[in-house]
């Protein structure tokens, strides 16, 4: 048992230095290797989802084993979560066998609940509010790529969604230019707007957001964008699919109104030839595999900030 813990439910408890720090030790990561030493040694992560996953699930459970621990993967159904145990009961529990519980949930209450009756840290992997951990991907990306986290122009195009939400987080506190561009009715959460807003204004950067899209991509540093209709809202893809299509799509003639050496990202899945095309996607500025790739990273970064150094023996 720990007495004290760090959480990663979202970003408003994080500083720009720590999420700097975060972003600089993922780089170093990729570019001089993992530690012989492995920090994460006897250490376990239990990877609870409720929802499917490819990028989230492998780059968690490689991040892990890189810095010499061992991931649990443990489908929401498989528990006896999925038989009426409440999550509280659930977390009290894991937390007594693990050292860490990373969660990708249909609500965020869940993952909230999770962390106030876990002892040890919790992980938003996704939830219908935020991804903080795409988010911190997509500013390494952006660093690696420009080589700074200052100065730059970000456009997000489309469904002001929870990949949204955390770009908007993690923009304030970086101090950042963001311009989302969305629908009126599919505008991106106002409390985290708002509370964003004035985060950037302080470092002198702008949070806004418009209903025209060329409006917000032009002369961006980088273009952003996710699908129209996430997992779960199947129901309203036929509405959003008329809302969206094809005004919200990242194709050539919106692309061209960036900057010439403006890069593209998307947090993938992607629907090809809805919200962005082949073009686009596979083109000479996508950076998708590389913000992909990514996440393994950066989520390193984040398991061994969460889960300092043991000294002595184990003991559970």
């Amino acid at each position: 048992m720990i007495l004290t813990k760090r959480d990663f439910i979202d970003l408003d408890g994080y500083s720009r230095m720590q999420i700097t720090r975060l972003i600089n030790d993922a780089l170093k990561f990729k570019s001089r290797g993992y530690p012989r030493d492995k920090p994460l040694k006897e250490r376990f992560v239990a990877l609870l989802f409720q929802k499917p996953s490819t990028r989230t699930r492998v780059s968690f459970e490689v991040a892990t084993g890189l810095l010499g621990g061992r991931s649990l993967y443990l489908g929401w159904n498989e528990l006896q979560l999925g038989r009426g145990e409440t999550i509280g009961d659930t977390a009290r529990v894991l937390s007594g066998y693990v050292d860490a519980i990373v969660a990708r949930v249909d609500r965020h209450q869940d993952v909230t609940t999770l962390a106030l009756n876990s002892g040890k840290p919790v992980v938003n992997a996704l939830s219908d509010l935020l991804h903080p951990c795409q988010a911190l991907a997509d500013t390494m990306t952006i660093a690696e790529e420009k080589g700074k986290l200052s100065s730059l122009r970000i456009a997000y195009v489309g469904d002001g969604n929870n990949v949204c939400n955390s770009l908007i987080e993690i923009c304030g506190k970086l101090g950042l230019h963001l311009a989302v561009a969305c629908p009126p009715g599919y505008r991106p959460n106002p409390t985290i707007l708002n509370k964003a807003s004035v985060t950037a204004e302080k470092m002198k950067a702008h949070i806004e957001v418009f209903s025209d899209p060329v409006k917000a991509v032009r002369q961006a540093d980088v273009v952003y964008t996710d699908v129209f209709a996430s997992m779960g809202q199947e129901s309203e893809r036929p509405k959003r699919m008329r809302t969206f299509y094809p005004r919200y799509q990242v194709n050539r003639k919106l692309m061209v109104r960036a900057k010439p050496d403006a890069i593209f990202m998307h947090c993938l899945p992607a629907h090809r030839g809805e919200e962005v095309t082949d073009e686009i996607i596979d083109g000479n500025q996508s950076r998708v595999w590389q913000q992909a790739e990514n996440r393994l990273h950066s989520e390193a970064a984040l398991l061994r900030y969460l889960l300092p150094r043991r000294r002595g023996r184990v003991k559970r």
